[in-house]
């Protein structure tokens, strides 16, 4: 059976998404996510975009012990030396170099000819080489390039010392059929030795970059690179969950399989969108609320007959808990420890009290305790509360509604706001409590710049009381930043997100 390396770039292409950027902690936790998931590759960033990139790859490099980090680099030398100055301390590093290889590239952007593009790929492959014996190269537009040229750069780079090429689809224009003819003929044509490493990276933009990976996989592709979730530029990437799965499922098929531990995909998907404050839609495959949900009675029928009349793969193999224990009120420690590990969560001490605490004020409240709410309530407090600088903390707040003109309702709110260990007592008004709320924590900021660019409140779970998970999204010097707030009381969650993304403004 062929093994397919999983080349991850949520850390550099999908952090290029809109909206979808992430401070080094998020992006550490991210890392060790992929880590823990069984990622072959971890691109981890393009060091030489800026400060930021190059201390975020360096400091990854440093902490992931079981996947090779790569960071981008163009086919310049100084972009090389970044690259290798941010990943030489990892325990397996990559420099991942490219140059445009369509003809539209090297007349438009490049303005360089084809012999200057074969002179610098062979140039840049050697000078990369000398740094560390893992160098992925990759054919920009290679789906729009001519085949014969794309052939001899491959082989040129191959010649000076790739060890992995990859051929992607960067405008996600080709078909599944074309990109399979397009890695079969540069396949066949450079002459690679069977220790090389075919690659792709297939955008979405015509919603075909899994079809059209799975077909390169088809060619003799060992290598995808992909996104968790499918986030990344325009439409996005290739989905890693999507791709793993239909290995898995279909190994009949295609008979290959990956390193992926595939209980560990909804994690890893739920701990992307919380950190870029969105939700996967209903009917995402995989990971999506409806995925294994059974609407119409002949279906319900057939599943309950047996699963295998409409279900192809299990819950339980992309790591969602069906069992859905009851906890409540009266429910011990140990119980609750028991939940979670079986949730798929380790938890320090510490972090184990803060949720034993918030579970405990939740169980006052509610009933009946479901999985969905244990597993909120461990992702906010061990990360949510922890990944940004607590400059601004919320310790009580009060809502007073008056009608001074007869007419309009006015309504206050009224917050104790500790910020640098000193409290502060603020007022603000407006057309409703939160609105109020949020006024009035300006007053507490010290000259903080920011846009709220969106705000969203969703409940956790079904039934009253049900937590409320608020997100928001806060503009600041074209970068958007992500604050989380949970409560049964959506006022206080919206105010605790607000207060969360407004600390991350402030620790940038």
């Amino acid at each position: 059976m062929k093994k397919i390396k999983i080349f991850d770039t949520t850390l550099r292409d999908g952090e290029q998404s809109p909206g979808c950027s992430m401070n080094l902690e998020e992006k550490i936790r991210v890392a060790k996510v992929l880590e823990e998931l069984g990622v072959d590759v971890i691109e981890a960033g393009f060091a030489i975009s800026s400060p930021g990139d190059f201390e975020s790859v360096k400091t990854i490099s440093e902490t992931v012990k079981n996947a090779t980090v790569a960071s981008l680099s163009r086919a310049l030398e100084k972009d090389i030396d970044t690259a290798y100055e941010a990943v030489k301390n990892a325990v397996s590093p990559r420099i991942h170099t490219f140059i445009a290889t369509s003809d539209v590239h090297m007349k438009y952007k490049l303005k360089m000819s084809e012999e200057d593009v074969l002179d610098r790929t062979a140039k840049m492959v050697a000078y990369a080489k000398k740094y560390c014996g893992d160098i992925e190269f990759s054919a920009e537009d290679a789906s729009r390039s001519n085949l014969d040229f794309l052939s001899k750069v491959v082989k040129t780079a191959i010649k000076n010392g790739a060890t992995t090429i990859n051929l992607p689809d960067t405008v996600g224009y080709a078909t599944p059929s074309e990109m399979k003819h397009m890695m079969e003929y540069v396949i066949e044509h450079s002459n690679a030795s069977s220790d090389i490493v075919f690659s792709t990276h297939c955008h979405n933009d015509l919603g075909l970059a899994v079809s059209d990976s799975l077909a390169c996989i088809e060619a003799g592709a060992t290598q995808i690179e992909c996104t968790i979730n499918g986030i990344g530029e325009r439409a996005g990437n290739t989905s890693l969950e999507e791709i793993v799965m239909n290995l898995k499922t279909r190994k009949d098929y295609y008979d290959a399989d990956t390193n992926i531990n595939t209980t560990k995909i909804y994690k890893a998907s739920r701990t992307i969108y919380d950190i870029i404050g969105q939700s996967a839609p209903l009917n995402k495959p995989i990971v999506g609320k409806n995925a294994f949900l059974h609407e119409s009675g002949i279906h319900q029928h057939g599943v309950l007959a047996n699963k295998e009349t409409y279900e192809i793969m299990t819950p339980e193999s992309v790591g969602i808990v069906t069992n859905n224990l009851v906890l409540g009120k009266h429910s011990g420690r140990h119980a609750f420890v028991d939940k979670i590990k079986e949730l798929g969560y380790e938890l320090i001490e510490e972090d184990i009290d803060k949720c034993f605490s918030e579970f405990k004020r939740l169980s006052d409240k509610k009933k009946n305790i479901t999985d969905l709410d244990i597993e909120a309530i461990v992702r906010h407090n061990s990360y949510v509360d922890t990944i940004a600088p607590n400059k601004y903390k919320l310790n009580w707040y009060k809502v007073n509604y008056t009608n001074e003109t007869g007419k309009d309702q006015a309504i206050e709110c009224t917050l104790s706001i500790t910020c640098d260990n000193k409290e502060e007592v603020v007022s603000g008004t407006g057309d409703g409590p939160i609105d109020a709320a949020f006024n009035g924590i300006e007053k507490a900021m010290k000259d903080v710049d920011y846009i709220l660019s969106d705000f969203t409140i969703r409940s956790v779970s079904q039934g009253n009381n049900t937590l409320g998970e608020t997100t928001v999204k806060l503009l600041s010097q074209d970068k958007t930043y992500t604050g989380h707030g949970l409560s049964t009381d959506i006022i206080e969650s919206s105010i605790l997100a607000f207060i969360n993304g407004i600390n991350k403004v402030e620790g940038k």
